[in-house]
């Protein structure tokens, strides 16, 4: 396996276009460096049988991909219809009842029932409600008991279980349900590496979020990373507390959209962008990046622009969702996604002496990350090479700006899978030893075999002694290979 160039990370989900081995290993040669389960669709036993699946292509592939579990969280949706949809026209009354469908009511036109029955204590005369993603706009003209009544402000086909957001937030749904809960102990039956928390309004939520997965993981002694879904109103205030608490975020923009206003949304995301790698942080943009490609064999050139944005806004990973869960191009999609991200980093200008003067640490691996950052930057080195068990090092230094690839070399086949989402870092396979000679000899033979570096090239290579230790790198070396 030769290592990627390509420094921006492809997480794609699968479903029903993508849930065969052959169609998996094709997207993972494609680009594919994380999979994304989601947990809104199927059954326990479908996620279960589907990252088995990715975890068997992996191995035909010769990589790691890491695997991510995107919680549901509080779908809060109209109920069901008579005629399984409505047209509700501009003008016409229209009544959410919470209480409607308690005895088996379906919709119609005049009112239809709620799965979330507390929306009515959180609404207040004049409100915005928005529902199916914002096509469909009402306004609340009172609350009485279970009923909200509205007048719709612009209309159209309103169906079964569409989802309902209230214009600049402030809904008290939990970011946890009891199907989260049962959901998570689900990804941890079978490790996966990262969970996504859909709809957290602030550090708390996070925070529980983590407390469960870890217990849940207890059995196997496995501590997933845990990604925060931005997307509602509240919690862009909340933002620095969110990331504190979180390992990562995903920029959300479907629902973010909905709540804050589509024109808003492009420079929340090179806010949230800046701020995760500020915080040392990983940033996932997503939503409809590629959205042409569930039934076009090319994608538009707004959808090229957008995801070549985000690469320049510094994203650790670029996302699709319908086109390869349930597209008719999964595999297009990937390899278009993968061209534009590599010609877009072309232009990705290194700024590492500005990345500079504004960092500050502590810690000694940290310290030690940032001199490798600064060494190969100057001696314009083939690659930086980093041994570590946590990963630690090749997140510090994936959040700079660096035009030279990161290889990180571990023996955790975890550490592996989780580093996949790490923007500019590649990982090899290293044997675990405490011979520093000896490990250090396996190093280079692997960055050789693996076409990193040929004969006469110099790397910066990083390291922990004694070896093993986790978060003990303390050691930098300028090395030219196969002269040592």
């Amino acid at each position: 396996m030769q290592v990627q160039q390509r420094a921006t990370k492809i997480v794609s989900t699968i479903g029903p276009a993508s849930n065969d081995i052959d169609t998996l290993v094709r997207m993972f040669k494609a680009g594919v460096d994380v999979v994304r389960l989601n947990f809104s669709h199927g059954k326990a036993q479908d996620h279960i049988d589907r990252a088995r699946m990715v975890r068997e292509a992996a191995a035909l592939c010769g990589r790691e991909v890491a695997i991510m579990a995107d919680l549901q969280g509080p779908k809060i949706r109209v109920g069901k219809f008579e005629e399984g949809k409505i047209f509700l026209e501009n003008g016409m009354k229209f009544i959410l009842d919470a209480k409607w469908g308690e005895n088996g009511e379906l919709g119609n036109i005049e009112r239809c029932g709620l799965d979330y029955k507390e929306l009515p204590r959180d609404l207040r005369t004049a409100d915005v409600l928005l529902l199916n993603d914002g096509l469909i706009v009402l306004t609340v003209d009172k609350v009485v008991g279970s009923e909200i009544h509205t007048t719709v402000k612009i209309g159209g086909e309103l169906s079964n279980n569409k989802g309902i957001n209230r214009q600049g937030g402030g809904l008290s749904a939990p970011a946890l349900t009891a199907k989260d809960m049962e959901d998570v102990k689900t990804a941890m039956s079978f490790q996966a590496d990262y969970v996504a928390v859909s709809f957290p309004k602030n550090a708390t939520d996070m925070v529980m979020a983590r407390q469960l997965a870890n217990i849940a993981g207890e059995a196997w002694d496995h501590k997933p990373m845990m990604i925060a879904k931005i997307e509602r109103a509240e919690a862009i205030p909340a933002l620095q507390e969110i990331l504190d608490a979180s390992d990562g975020i995903m920029v959300a923009r479907g629902d973010l959209a909905v709540e804050v206003g589509n024109a808003a949304v492009p420079a929340l995301q090179k806010r949230m962008i800046k701020m995760a790698r500020a915080s040392n942080k990983l940033a996932i943009t997503a939503t409809q990046m590629m959205e042409s490609m569930i039934v076009n064999a090319v994608p538009t050139r707004a959808e090229v622009s957008d995801v070549a944005n985000a690469v320049l806004d510094g994203t650790d990973a670029v996302m699709t969702s319908a086109e390869t869960a349930s597209g008719r191009y999964p595999i297009e999609t990937v390899e278009a996604m993968a061209a534009i991200c590599l010609d877009a980093e072309k232009w990705d200008t290194c700024k590492l002496d500005a990345d500079f003067l504004n960092a500050t640490f502590s810690r000694i691996d940290q310290s030690i990350a940032y001199g490798a950052l600064f060494t190969a930057h100057h001696l314009r080195v083939k690659a930086i090479a980093t041994l570590t068990e946590s990963g630690s090092t090749a997140l510090w230094m994936s959040r700079c700006n660096i035009d030279i690839p990161i290889v990180a070399l571990t023996p955790s086949v975890g550490t592996r899978r989780k580093l996949a989402l790490y923007r500019n870092v590649s990982t090899l396979e290293l044997t675990s030893g405490t011979d520093r000679d000896k490990v250090l000899q396996q190093a280079e033979d692997l960055l050789l075999e693996h076409k990193v570096v040929t004969k006469g090239d110099t790397v910066v290579l990083t390291w922990g002694e004694p070896m093993g230790k986790v978060g003990g790198t303390n050691a930098l070396k300028i090395m030219k290979i196969g002269q040592h």
